[in-house]
């Protein structure tokens, strides 16, 4: 008889969406969970059930076991995979899910408790002899404690949430002065996020290498490796480059990573798939992280140079199948690498950006793969991580890869929320990555005074495009109203063409032969149309054909520029506004959607400058809003747990007299 036959799967977006892809290859019948926030997802639109589980609160929806499990019963759901983040590495979850008579897709309860906690796991793999940094992986938890502790460890120093993940409750601290705040503000995120608060302390190790050894374990005592992923390319300790195999990587140094990864799965007897964190330093010598009893966001590109389905092997190993491979019969084909596309300001400190997605066109080619669960008209809200989506490219050699994984990400059209797509390509494209030469401290060490990392600015011809597709809007809705009649037929139209809070004015006449002359940005250009519709345009612009994207909603135009997309508006008839306000006015806006979780002033506060003040809680992170300068606080206007708006007032802070 068969094991299970019907797959919940406790998650959303991307991960639901891949795992529902293999289930139903596999056979299995599928049923979907959504918060009210993602009644019309994509993975709720592939399943073949789907179950409400409440409101768009991750604590209230994919958080609560209760819920869930509940869904399972309605449906007859007999397996419940819990993907990556949420439930996944919950050991309560997952002995529940036994106690209900469920398979749980994922290892035993057990080594989900012991692996599944910084602080547990660092105790064991000390006494299994994996090698690890040193550091405070202690019971006690107070601030007195951990100030000693770090003490005894030395400064710069990284504090972790033991059962976290994915860069949440992790601060690097390079002074003690600093403990204090970045304990809070790690403890608050480790709490929301993964609902358990305890901290570890490690010594910082400065611009290593981030290698994981991916394991897999079956019911029948067997347990082996399938190589290495360099996962090195982080922004605030979240990955957002992958790839295997590990540029530097060795045959002696695979097989010792390879064994160390071993011991640790044999510590706590592990079955399901499974990821062993290493840090390579530059003498070759290599530390244990952390253990994520879990599938990887990385794991195409394991997948890409195994040839195996992981997904698939999780499903059969939990239906009580042996492994399909032996150890020596594990072979590397070529390179992959993936990038993980976030809705975030790379140029605002990577914040989160939430938004309405009017333009989605993913790319295709030889070897590209992309993950996602989007769609076309879809809210990207405050509630749930930043990561929209993964692009994956496979080739015979790392650099065939790494080509072919840039053209995907320059062809990736996304439309309606900035993104770190410029980011993303210039990484790919920079001399040191080329060659393989990279830390955890790539980013800060090389993009400080990035292009990347600043505000993008439209070209002349970019300019010039948005210009032509605005007048052909207003041509096409004047023909419809008058007729095609217009009382200033062969004289220049005037257009003032804003981005954030810049302003071109440009001038654009229109020839009897179609060609429209544009002048404006220091620049003339010579524009024809010769195709245009809802969605795209190909013109000649001085003589060169080209294709573009876009979107228009109202007066407001998302133009796909290779890579990414510039939000750029018609403010021709808009009154003109004074400059914004400087940032020494007082006010302290919401810089993104979200909740306030801390208000930590009242009116008539008087405060300095760098104060914390308020904390924004977006997109499963904590945002400190501190003061610009010193002075008294007038008009709070928000309170702890209120929803806020980007761009809404929060206070006014006045300069003390």
């Amino acid at each position: 008889m068969p094991v299970f036959s019907k797959l919940l799967i406790a998650n959303r977006g991307e991960i639901a969406c891949r795992i529902q892809r293999t289930a139903q290859a596999q056979g299995y019948r599928t049923v979907a969970v959504f918060s009210e926030a993602d009644a019309d997802a994509r993975h709720v639109r592939m399943a073949d059930e789907a179950v409400l589980i409440g409101p768009a609160s991750v604590q209230q929806s994919y958080l609560d076991p209760t819920a869930i499990l509940e869904a399972a019963r309605r449906t007859g759901a007999d397996a419940i995979h819990p993907g990556y983040g949420f439930l996944a590495e919950n050991a309560g979850f997952a002995r529940a899910c036994a106690a209900a008579g469920i398979v749980f897709i994922g290892p035993s309860p057990e080594a989900i408790e012991r692996m599944g906690s910084k602080r547990r796991s660092k105790i064991a793999m000390l006494a299994a002899g994996v090698p690890c940094i040193a550091g405070y992986e202690g019971e006690a938890q107070d601030d007195d404690s951990l100030c000693r502790e770090a003490a005894r460890i030395g400064y710069p120093l990284m504090i972790k949430a033991s059962a976290g993940g994915g860069g949440r409750g992790m601060r690097l601290v390079q002074r003690a002065e600093d403990l204090p705040e970045q304990l809070r503000i790690a403890r608050a995120e480790a709490l929301h996020g993964f609902g358990d608060a305890e901290l570890i302390l490690e010594q910082a190790l400065l611009d290593p290498r981030h290698v994981e050894i991916q394991i897999f374990g079956d019911h029948h005592g067997q347990l082996i490796h399938l190589g290495e992923r360099d996962c090195s390319i982080q922004r605030r300790h979240q990955k957002i480059i992958e790839e295997a195999p590990c540029p530097v990587m060795t045959a002696e140094l695979r097989q010792a990573m390879g064994n160390a990864a071993l011991m640790a799965g044999r510590a706590v007897d592990y079955v399901g798939a499974g990821t062993v964190e290493f840090l390579l330093a530059a003498d070759g010598r290599f530390y244990f992280l952390e253990m994520n009893t879990r599938l990887q966001v990385e794991h195409p590109v394991t997948e890409l140079i195994t040839g195996q389905d992981l997904v698939a092997w999780q499903l059969d190993i939990a239906a009580g199948l042996p492994l399909p491979l032996r150890q020596d019969q594990v072979h590397l084909n070529g390179h992959a690498m993936e990038v993980r596309l976030y809705a975030e300001d790379p140029a605002a400190d990577f914040l989160p950006q939430t938004g309405r997605l009017i333009g989605w066109a993913p790319p295709t080619g030889e070897g590209v793969r992309i993950d996602h669960g989007l769609l076309e008209g879809q809210a990207i809200t405050p509630f749930y991580d930043s990561m929209l989506g993964k692009l994956i490219a496979h080739g015979a050699t790392r650099e065939q890869a790494r080509r072919r994984l840039l053209r995907a990400v320059e062809d990736c059209v996304l439309l309606g929320v900035q993104s770190n797509q410029r980011l993303l390509a210039a990484l790919l494209a920079h001399p040191r990555f080329i060659d393989g030469d990279v830390g955890t401290g790539f980013i800060e060490q090389h993009f400080v005074r990035h292009v990347a990392l600043q505000a993008p600015t439209p070209s002349a011809e970019q300019l010039a495009i948005a210009t032509a597709l605005f007048y052909q809007c207003a041509r096409a809705r004047h023909a419809a109203d008058l007729g095609g009649w217009r009382n200033n037929a062969g004289s220049a139209l005037r257009y003032r063409i804003g981005m954030g809070e810049r302003d071109w004015t440009l001038d654009l006449l229109a020839r009897p032969d179609g060609t429209l002359s544009i002048h404006g940005a220091e620049r003339s250009v010579e524009l024809k149309w010769l195709e245009v519709d809802q969605s795209g345009a190909v013109l000649m612009l001085d003589g060169l054909r080209q294709r573009h994207r876009w979107r228009l909603d109202g007066n407001d135009l998302w133009l796909f520029t290779r890579p990414g997309g510039l939000p750029l508006q018609d403010r021709t008839r808009a009154p003109i506004t004074p400059a914004a306000s400087a940032p020494g006015d007082g006010l302290l806006k919401a810089p993104m959607d979200g909740a306030i979780v801390e208000v930590l002033v009242s009116e008539g506060t008087r405060v300095r400058q760098g104060q914390l003040l308020l904390v924004l809680e977006a997109m499963k992170m904590e945002h400190p809003l501190k003061a610009g300068f010193d002075g008294v606080v007038r008009q709070l206007q928000v309170a702890p747990g209120e929803q806020v708006r980007q761009q809404q007032v929060l206070l006014r802070v006045e300069t003390a007299h």
